[in-house]
């Protein structure tokens, strides 16, 4: 589903007069198979959602291909585009619109009838609680249920690819649970997702593989089961007690 090779992307930097270049992301690997659920985890600047705007076609790479759902990012940006569904970290609707509004406009620029976008919509809001808020602006949401309309417009479309930056942060425990239930239940249906995290919970509970960045590069990558037995501590603490 997602194959790149050496993946690069630089940005400059001015301090003063003096121009630095940065590489944000330096000479990535990554194979995503069809069903498989990818989590990325690292520090703020590692280079995480700089892969996934390459991969979504928001950047285009200094160095490196990538083909995303059979399409180059580069030379078939718009088929790539078409075929994949992305919730990113900033969120994407505009808050003086009506959400119902929002998912509608998103729903229909996929070529999708008027008829089932609102059908779709309408049940996405049951499934992640947002009943009774399509006709509320987001800038009226609380930052839990924007965050669960952010969700709803990447999956309106039913794409069999979707990319989440960070889909849960910020979300109460209430509000987390919910979207935790929703992406379990994608990964039931066979949906591949590529996704960052900050939690450890969530990355272990959810993703088949995981791939560690830092410093834009990739650092350690497993099943979430191999790399906390490679490299967690294992400390004992022993308690005596004096007396029963």
């Amino acid at each position: 589903m997602i194959r790149a090779r050496g993946l690069v992307q630089t940005f400059q930097t001015r301090q003063g007069k003096k121009k630095t270049e940065v590489r944000a992301v330096d000479g990535v690997d990554l194979d995503v198979a069809e069903g498989e659920v990818v989590g990325f985890l690292g520090p703020n600047g590692a280079g995480k959602t700089t892969t996934l705007r390459m991969l979504t076609t928001l950047l285009t790479p200094t160095e490196g291909t990538a083909t995303v759902a059979g399409y180059d990012v580069v030379r078939e940006s718009e088929q790539v585009r078409r075929s994949i569904g992305y919730v990113s970290q900033a969120g994407g609707a505009f808050s003086g619109a009506r959400a119902g509004d929002e998912v509608m406009d998103h729903g229909m620029l996929y070529g999708l009838k008027r008829s089932v976008v609102e059908e779709r919509g309408k049940r996405l809001f049951e499934q992640m609680n947002l009943d009774g808020l399509w006709q509320r602006m987001p800038k009226n949401m609380s930052g839990g249920q924007k965050r669960r309309l952010d969700i709803v417009m990447g999956l309106i479309h039913e794409p069999s690819l979707v990319f989440l930056d960070e889909p849960t942060t910020g979300l109460d425990p209430q509000a987390r649970h919910l979207v935790w239930e929703r992406l379990f239940r994608l990964k039931q249906e066979g949906v591949t997702l590529v996704l960052t995290t900050h939690y450890m919970d969530e990355a272990e509970q959810l993703c088949d593989r995981l791939v560690v960045m830092d410093r834009g590069k990739i650092v350690a990558e497993g099943s979430p089961q191999a790399l906390i037995a490679q490299y967690s501590t294992r400390e004992v603490t022993e308690l005596r007690f004096a007396d029963d």
